[in-house]
């Protein structure tokens, strides 16, 4: 199983971004506080839409009680200070549930919490001037890069709520 891990979100659009993500790939989202805004926030709920219903998601009160609930080997980091690309990373080798971390939209994941994980930190690569992208457009990134690489387990590659053959049978004008 893939795990979005979100340190300390501060914007509620990004996180209700995240969640709907979190849905359509059947990953899980955690939470980890403080953070900057309400679970019931309008602007959460636009962006995540009917999606907080079914996505399975868990708070944590800080760090520790979050890697306390979830031991794993490996815990890879977005950040900027990442040396490697996510798909120079091989996700197909790990045995047990993937954890990716996403930290807050200001400062990132803590530093104390990068130098734990060096070897698992990974930056997008962009411009040399450029800081930073969106979250939760980093976050969609990093997941379908590691559902790539494991070839899209339980998940529809054709349309479902229209009919695969929708556009085929779509009337000509």
């Amino acid at each position: 199983m893939i795990h979005v891990v979100l340190y300390e979100p501060e914007i509620p659009g990004n996180t209700g971004n995240i969640i709907r993500t979190c849905m359509a790939t059947c990953s899980k989202l955690h939470l980890i506080e403080p953070l900057g805004f309400l679970l019931d926030e309008k602007h959460l709920r636009r962006a995540g839409m009917d999606y907080i219903k079914e996505t399975d998601i868990e708070i944590h009160p800080n760090w520790e009680d979050f890697v306390n609930k979830n031991p794993a080997d490996h815990y890879y980091c977005m950040t900027r200070y990442g040396k490697k690309a996510p798909s120079e990373f091989d996700f197909t080798k790990e045995q047990g549930d993937i954890y990716l971390i996403l930290g807050k939209e200001s400062t990132g994941i803590d530093k104390h919490i990068l130098k734990q994980h060096m070897d698992t930190c990974m930056r997008l690569p962009m411009k040399a001037d450029a800081r930073s992208l969106n979250l939760s457009n980093c976050a969609a990134i990093v997941v379908y890069e590691v559902l790539r690489q494991l070839d899209y387990p339980n998940l529809s590659r054709t349309e479902q709520l229209k009919g695969p053959d929708f556009l085929e049978n779509y009337p000509d004008e």
